[in-house]
């Protein structure tokens, strides 16, 4: 009896030592963002969902009447590797939120960026991509039927996040999930969400967290490869954009569907495309004296215009809308409606125009000022102009925030035009269609995701 319970004690411990052969220990210098008793170093915002604190768990729960809720950590993270588990009711759509930011001039204070889908639905797209309260859908699941297998129904789900640079990769229960290039956002603060429920839905459903722990330094030891194929939105319509009649209005390799403003083609000189950026090219500052202005070939209507622009210290250049190539044969600019970019700091047109502050970056140019509190990024970093214009009312955005608002055709525009440069030009700005218009002002000044989506008039 004494020999069979040694031999027992023998396979025990040769078991155990097996054991820990296979699975080694993990050395990965992991910081906690859940102490396990509290929420500190978080905070609700959005809706009104309720979270609380349970066995190490953080449980976010559903309520009616509320929009989407999110427990964001007080940190902002640029550069990170993020893992965390979670069980989530099969009739809930939640999610984590990575780089995301609350802005007061932003759908004020809505929550915006990247998320981490989590979908128990039968689509099952979850560690999908998408853009919260922007693009929409990045990366989803359709053409990765092995992430949606992974994911286990009533169980607790592992994802690992890793979001370096320009590049975000996902795993859900270690299996590759989404894979995408997008520069749009680098730093944020990272969400739970519960999202918001219809009348339809019982409330007080449940998602529950637990092992979030996050990674900042010697990433590139860390980070893993995926066999994907990555998503690449540089130039590029999302799956929700392209569903919702946007179009690209350049390609970021060739010069089709733009020529230049008084030429049958493309500038011979004095644009540069570079890595997916169209560049004008500086000439010492004077309009339209090297290359010139570029059109686009189609002329459009009603529509809304989205585009990234970057500019130099001191810059000058614009976008212009409703333009008529046949105006103004002579020197300088083709004439339209201009959405202005500007130095204002650096650049005296700042200072300049018919109407005060009306030459100011993302103002009507000469027309109307924008509003002083724009949120404009410094020079170097890239910016977003959104112009939309129908049924002759038109707003002009600037990185998210409304910054004016107009109505063609009106009384106070037709007074506001006949108080200006463009007095001498009739019925200005009020033509049906036109060409958009990138200007040269001889300064540098670069553009990408140009993109725009017309739209049906009422």
């Amino acid at each position: 009896m004494k020999l069979k319970i040694n031999h027992l004690l023998c396979i025990v411990v040769l078991t155990t030592i097996y054991s820990c052969k296979q699975e080694p220990k993990d050395d990965t210098p992991w910081i906690s963002l859940f102490d396990g008793k509290s929420l500190n170093g978080w905070t609700q915002l959005g809706g009104e969902a309720t979270y609380t604190v349970n066995d190490n768990t953080i449980k976010g729960t559903t309520v009616h009447n509320t929009p989407n809720s999110f427990m964001t950590s007080e940190k902002m993270y640029g550069d990170f590797i993020l893992e965390l588990d979670y069980k989530v009711d099969p009739s809930m759509n939640s999610g984590i939120q990575i780089r995301s930011n609350s802005l007061p001039h932003y759908l004020d204070g809505r929550v915006h960026g990247y998320q981490i889908e989590i979908d128990p639905s039968d689509r099952a797209w979850s560690a999908g991509i998408y853009d919260e309260a922007r693009r929409g859908w990045l990366n989803p699941m359709t053409d990765n039927p092995e992430a949606q297998k992974a994911f286990k129904q009533n169980d607790w789900n592992h994802y690992r996040i890793e979001a370096i640079g320009d590049t975000l990769k996902t795993w859900i229960n270690d299996v590759p999930a989404a894979y995408l290039i997008d520069d749009k956002t680098d730093k944020g603060f990272i969400a739970l969400q519960v999202h918001s429920i219809s009348d339809e839905q019982k409330d007080g459903t449940d998602i529950i967290w637990k092992n979030i722990k996050i990674l900042t330094e010697d990433l590139s030891k860390f980070s893993r490869k995926s066999p994907l194929k990555p998503i690449i939105t540089k130039n590029n319509l999302g799956v929700d954009e392209a569903k919702n009649g946007w179009k690209m209005l350049w390609d970021g390799e060739t010069t089709n569907g733009w020529r230049g403003a008084r030429l049958d083609e493309f500038p011979d000189n004095g644009w540069e495309i570079n890595d997916g950026i169209l560049t004008v090219l500086s000439s010492g500052g004077e309009e339209s004296a090297a290359g010139g202005d570029i059109v686009t070939k189609e002329v459009f209507g009603d529509f809304e215009l989205m585009l990234d622009f970057k500019i130099t210290e001191g810059a000058n250049s614009g976008i212009k809308y409703y333009v008529d190539t046949d105006i103004n044969k002579g020197p300088g600019s083709s004439i339209g409606l201009e959405y202005q970019i500007l130095d204002d700091e650096k650049h005296p047109d700042a200072k300049l125009g018919s109407h005060e502050g009306s030459r100011t970056v993302s103002s009507l140019y000469d027309l109307i000022q924008a509003n002083v509190n724009k949120p404009i990024n410094a020079i170097g970093e890239w910016n977003t102009a959104h112009i939309v214009s129908k049924n002759n009312h038109v707003e002009h955005w600037l990185n998210g925030m409304k910054v004016l608002e107009y109505e063609r055709s009106s009384d106070d525009y037709r007074k506001l035009v006949s108080e200006s440069k463009y007095a001498k030009w009739p019925n200005f700005g009020e033509a049906e269609k036109g060409h958009i218009l990138l200007q040269d002002h001889g300064d540098e000044v670069s553009f990408k995701n140009i993109k725009i989506k017309s739209i049906t008039k009422e």
